[in-house]
């Protein structure tokens, strides 16, 4: 979408950006008409960002060091670096192998997944935000024209914090098999999320990390308006079912994928963070445990957790 309004150059991996341009980049989403996006500049290594402005790097979390490696020494001065990433630690790692050049935190709210070769398909609403400097004002400009919603938020450490108590359930979504809106609807496997999230709060207290408010309700209410009855949940919670009947967590895409998942950046933040202050996260342990149970299963050989037998892991033994 920034295409409309700056030159836009894609770099990835060499399968995914030849469909890019042989075919031109596939776009649908709530609230848009399917858009095709053609004459895109594509590229598959680092060298390509030399000229470039701004450099978005929306890598998984695993790869953030490696990406970070190959734009050192290739950036111009004073170009602009924004990690559009899961986690809490993207863009210290950025900074660290980027000792030049400024990094700003960003956040994607909404879920993407790839519908083919050269299309995404966006599930969800809401805004991309990015952290509120100097630096990012000419991007969020070009954002605007280019028809992208986005924000300047002035505490990204807390939109970190509060993205990735909603990430704990890519976990959950990636085990049950299903589609978001079925998933979040069955009050088994929101069980599982609060039990996630309540770990979550509790490691936060300790470190002093206080999680924006990103909707409607704070994020201390959150593992109780979860544990509600399916139909009260959606009465309090109808927004977070407004989602695309077709909506998978990127983590489910990954298992299909057969790629590693972001599991260590998510539940594993938790349970760092948990046992840095002394305090316990079985639940965020015990789905971490399955996850990789699954990575290792391969495309196709997962088990489908249903909510009751998920919720039940949580309760092993081994757990």
């Amino acid at each position: 979408m920034l295409a409309a309004a700056a030159d836009v150059t894609l770099i990835g991996r060499p399968a995914p950006m030849a469909a890019v341009e042989r075919d031109g980049l596939t776009l649908s989403g709530p609230g848009r008409a399917r858009r095709e996006v053609r004459g895109l500049t594509v590229a598959t290594g680092a060298a390509a960002a030399a000229s470039a402005d701004y450099v978005l790097v929306t890598v998984k979390s695993a790869d953030t060091r490696a990406a970070g490696r190959e734009l050192a020494g290739r950036l111009a001065p004073g170009a602009v670096v924004i990690s559009f990433q899961n986690g809490l630690h993207n863009p210290e790692e950025l900074r660290a192998g980027l000792p030049a050049h400024r990094v700003l935190a960003g956040m994607v709210p909404y879920n993407v997944v790839r519908s083919g070769p050269a299309a995404v398909h966006q599930g969800s609403g809401g805004a991309l935000l990015v952290e509120d400097a100097p630096q990012a004002r000419r991007f969020a400009a070009a954002a605007r024209a280019g028809g992208l919603a986005l924000a300047l938020h002035p505490d990204m450490p807390g939109v970190q914090a509060a993205k990735l108590l909603m990430n704990l359930n890519n976990a959950v979504n990636a085990l049950s098999g299903r589609p978001l809106r079925e998933e979040l609807g069955a009050r088994a496997y929101r069980a599982c999320l609060a039990r996630c999230q309540r770990e979550a709060l509790a490691a936060f207290r300790a470190a002093g990390i206080a999680p924006a408010r990103l909707g409607p309700l704070p994020p201390r209410w959150m593992p109780r308006v979860l544990g509600l009855p399916d139909v009260l949940f959606r009465r309090v919670a109808a927004a977070a079912l407004r989602i695309d009947a077709r909506a998978r967590s990127s983590m489910w895409e990954d298992l299909e994928r057969g790629r590693p998942t972001e599991v260590d950046a998510l539940q594993g933040e938790v349970i760092a963070l948990a046992a840095r202050h002394g305090l316990p996260a079985p639940a965020n342990a015990r789905l971490a445990a399955l996850v990789r149970e699954a990575e290792r299963a391969g495309p196709g050989g997962a088990r489908r957790w249903s909510g009751p037998e998920l919720l039940a892991a949580l309760d092993a033994p081994d757990a």
